[in-house]
């Protein structure tokens, strides 16, 4: 019977192991199975799988220690009657809820909302953006770049006997203090910034970050200031907690420093690599601000996602490092330079506002889980993390030079003007007739994945003709083809103007 629930079609990403004990015990719980009738024997179902007898008793030896299974001597392998889901009220091919009520019983959650985040504009990425031939996108790695064994010996290190205790319990809102100095002493130094323990609170990512700071800052009576074009998130995050919202502009050194910013209440900005155009906030804008801030009594919300893997050998410091009345509250992230799955963040701030931000946090969701921070203590403590950032900083070099190189030859004259300096993508600007948007859609049939730049304005004239080629994660050798394809594209679309 087993047989009919069994597919046979396997994935290479995983050992053959690993998913047939999957599908067996997906089987199992079902409760399809009789506990009467005996599984196939290792021999049948070897067979009937195109593996070998050894794989298939070892599943059912460990099926049967999990309490899965049962062996009865010369019978063979049975389901455990502990499992049998016929034993229950429902059935398990059932839903519970099933057949309850009419239609006209049924919850209308649109007339209870509160709020609709759902017509919110987002920034799209596709899921399957590695299956493109050439993924110009941002945000993301080159998955054979990643240091795997650096952080498989960090993670195999947490499950030692002697290190389980460390992350097996629930801290309620604390953080792990080996994570918390390591980025005390070794990481948030290198960008000026001297704190103690009780300034610094993690979090999941930049964007939980800005949410938990929208919570307990925003309302309807807050002016946030946004550059623009800026971070969409930041701007969704901010007008969902009912924050009025001061567009400022952004030139080639950053945003634009301005009485305009003397009515707000907070200023988000990214001063290393502006988001969207890579534009460094210079030295000079940088001292404007915090004067500003002091003289007009708002604060700054400094958000450095990528301070880490920045190629500008001499960056400025953090605006936080010249923070002398607490009016700069930091973001960081080890999710950029590590990797964008890690979903880990961090906030240093004032201690006061961490102690309101941790105990909103604990309301959430208590702690980032503490496996991955002891493990991200783990390894930035024994250098991998360093020796992965150089790894990076130089792939990346490289792969900036070819892209610019690739643009200069092949899109030159069909651009007004591009942004160089971001670590990890172009920002570029296309002649006004151009819709990039069209222009991604019909560069996604040919396998090459562009960003449209539109997303990432803001206000009622939306300019059309932007867009951002990332190179993080598409390989080097791939980029000059990339390039020529995406040259074709644009000619292609031309010819139909």
């Amino acid at each position: 019977m087993i047989e009919h629930y069994l597919d046979t079609t396997f994935t290479p990403d995983r050992t053959l192991q690993e998913q047939i004990r999957e599908k067996l015990i997906t089987t199992i719980l079902s409760g399809c199975l009789p506990i009467n009738e005996a599984m196939p024997s290792s021999r049948k179902l070897a067979k009937m799988l195109h593996v070998s007898r050894n794989t298939i008793l070892c599943i059912y030896d460990s099926l049967i220690e999990d309490g899965f299974l049962i062996s009865k001597k010369r019978q063979g392998y049975f389901v455990s009657p502990d499992l049998n889901a016929a034993e229950t009220d429902i059935s398990p091919l059932q839903s519970p809820t099933a057949g309850r009520g009419g239609i006209e019983n049924r919850v209308i959650w649109s007339t209870r909302l509160k709020r609709r985040l759902d017509a919110q504009r987002h920034i799209v990425k596709p899921n399957n953006w590695a299956s493109y031939e050439y993924p110009f996108i941002f945000g993301q790695v080159q998955q054979d770049r990643f240091p795997i064994e650096h952080w498989r010996n960090s993670a195999k290190t947490q499950l030692n006997s002697a290190s389980v205790g460390t992350w097996l319990h629930d801290r309620v809102d604390r953080d792990d203090p080996e994570l918390i100095e390591q980025l005390r002493t070794r990481i948030l130094p290198r960008r000026g910034i001297y704190a103690q323990s009780e300034e610094i609170i993690l979090t999941l990512g930049t964007q939980n970050s800005l949410f938990m700071i929208a919570s307990i800052l925003c309302d309807a009576s807050t002016t946030v200031g946004i550059e623009n074009p800026g971070f969409r998130d930041a701007y969704n995050i901010f007008k969902s907690h009912g924050a009025g919202i001061s567009l400022h502009e952004v030139d080639g050194d950053g945003l634009v420093v301005n009485a305009k910013l003397h009515g707000c209440d907070y200023v988000f900005t990214t001063p290393g690599h502006q988001v969207p155009t890579g534009a460094e906030l210079s030295k000079e804008r940088r001292e404007q601000l915090l004067q500003a801030a002091s003289a007009n009594d708002f604060v700054i919300l400094e958000d450095d996602y990528d301070a880490d893997i920045s190629l500008n050998g001499a960056a400025l410091p953090s605006l936080k490092a010249g923070d002398r009345d607490n009016r700069v509250i930091y973001m960081g992230s080890l999710s950029k330079s590590i990797c964008p799955g890690l979903r880990m963040g961090f906030i240093v701030a004032d201690e006061d506002l961490i102690a309101e931000i941790r105990s909103l946090r604990r309301l959430a969701y208590r702690h980032p889980p503490t496996n991955n921070q002891r493990c991200a203590a783990h390894f930035i403590g024994q250098g991998y993390y360093d020796a992965h950032l150089k790894k990076i900083r130089e792939l990346n070099s490289l792969k900036k030079q070819v892209m610019s190189e690739s643009i200069d030859r092949y899109l030159s004259e069909i651009l007004l003007s591009r942004s160089a300096s971001a670590s990890t993508a172009f920002w570029l600007q296309a002649p006004a007739a151009r819709n990039t948007e069209v222009l991604s859609w019909h560069a996604a049939k040919v396998s090459v994945l562009i960003e449209a730049g539109f997303i990432h304005f803001f206000g009622s004239k939306v300019p059309e003709n932007y867009l951002r080629l990332g190179f993080s994660a598409i390989p080097i050798e791939k980029i000059v083809p990339g390039i020529q394809r995406l040259r074709e594209v644009f000619d292609e679309q031309s010819c139909l103007h």
